[in-house]
């Protein structure tokens, strides 16, 4: 079985399980991965047809099904991903004596990979991005691409390597005549253009805002609209500066989702880094979660040479310190720390988390809100 027939497999089990929204996005992005106009033109007709019947999930669930079956047949060639599609050795910039100095930064990235930028404001993120989009220069180090071909100008190289900063310019005039507009620049035919630039709108969520203009629109459709414009381009390396902002947690974890399913297409996979102060959302989709703190580079890979193991778990509670200490006497607890209103726990590389849950449970502890944070980069913030 391809990898394409596997992923038209998982999404019939959405339907199966009534899963319906979840499943039609996935539906989606199978069809986006034929690159048959005929597929697309049949995905955006049953899209019409969705937002039409938004209550009818019966007979969407049939439609998607027998929608996926076509799409099945559909012979898609899988893109390879074994090669780096960017490399920065030792990136180092400066601007002058004691001020602000990033890095050395070394990292790369494949497409299909999803990488996650964090840190405090001010510690870097959006200079090492602007850096890695070549917006600005660097000190020291080296920084390599390896695009499917060598940009012929700066237009080609700017539809491979697209920074999109937090604030985006103010677009005029429909939003779907702006998204078809890009690719008419591409000397896409007018029919094609139309039927990818509904498909995009369709993947994105924004049917029923094509024809709005941009001041009549929120947040988060301003930053979907910015996205559809910058995949229908079909870049290598995608890098988004704080691209949840102004979202509210359902819209971050729904555009998270969308990212990550679209950077991992088959036929055109996407190297994606993105900053972020959403730590937790962005760590569930990332491949690697890059931690910037005064310009200097971590990651949350465990090198067990020259890093603690310790388990590290932050507990929210009302109960006292005294009373966590003495429900976690036995559970080989080194130190612990108040931070931010969250206790923080330090405990023996041998000990189990499951151990810490039913000391506390059996103690009667009340907590709020518990997390390993072990392999998280949120234990760089407590520290």
């Amino acid at each position: 079985m391809t990898k394409h027939q596997q992923r038209v497999r998982d999404v019939f089990h959405f339907f199966d399980n009534n899963d319906t929204v979840l499943g039609f996005r996935k539906l989606l992005d199978c069809a986006m991965d034929t690159q048959d106009m005929g597929i697309y033109k049949t995905a955006v007709e049953l899209t019409d047809w969705k937002e039409k019947n938004p209550d009818n999930t019966y007979d969407l669930t049939e439609k998607s099904r027998r929608f996926l079956a076509e799409i099945e047949m559909v012979e898609v060639k899988e893109y390879p991903t074994e090669i780096a599609v960017l490399k920065a050795n030792d990136i180092q910039k400066s601007y002058g004596s004691n001020r602000f100095s990033l890095g050395p930064v070394s990292l790369e990235i494949k497409k299909g990979q999803v990488y996650g930028l964090v840190g405090e404001n001010g510690n870097g993120k959006t200079t090492l991005l602007r850096i890695l989009a070549k917006e600005i220069s660097y000190n020291k180090g080296n920084l390599k691409y390896q695009f499917d071909s060598v940009p012929k100008d700066e237009f080609d190289l700017r539809t491979k390597l697209i920074y999109i900063p937090q604030r985006t310019e103010k677009w005029y005039g429909s939003l779907k005549d702006n998204l078809k507009f890009v690719l008419s620049n591409y000397g896409v035919s007018p029919e094609e253009n139309e039927i990818r630039t509904l498909m995009m709108i369709a993947r994105l969520g924004l049917w029923n805002y094509k024809h709005l203009k941009w001041s009549e629109l929120s947040s988060g459709y301003k930053m979907r609209f910015e996205l559809a414009r910058t995949l229908l381009r079909q870049p290598e390396i995608l890098l988004l500066d704080e691209p949840l902002a102004n979202l509210d947690v359902l819209a971050q974890q729904v555009i998270l989702e969308d990212l990550k399913a679209i950077s991992n297409s088959v036929n055109n996979p996407i190297a994606l880094i993105l900053s972020s102060q959403q730590l937790y959302e962005v760590e569930k989709i990332s491949d690697k979660v890059i931690f910037l703190k005064n310009g200097k580079y971590q990651d949350n890979e465990r090198k067990s040479t020259n890093e603690n193991l310790n388990l590290i778990v932050e507990i929210d509670t009302d109960s006292s310190r005294e009373e966590l200490l003495q429900a976690l006497q036995n559970e080989n607890l080194e130190k612990m720390n108040f931070n931010g209103g969250i206790f923080v726990a330090y405990f023996r590389p041998d000990t189990e988390f499951s151990n810490v849950l039913s000391a506390l449970g059996n103690s009667k502890i009340k907590v709020t809100y518990i997390r390993n944070i072990s392999t998280s980069t949120r234990r760089f913030f407590v520290e």
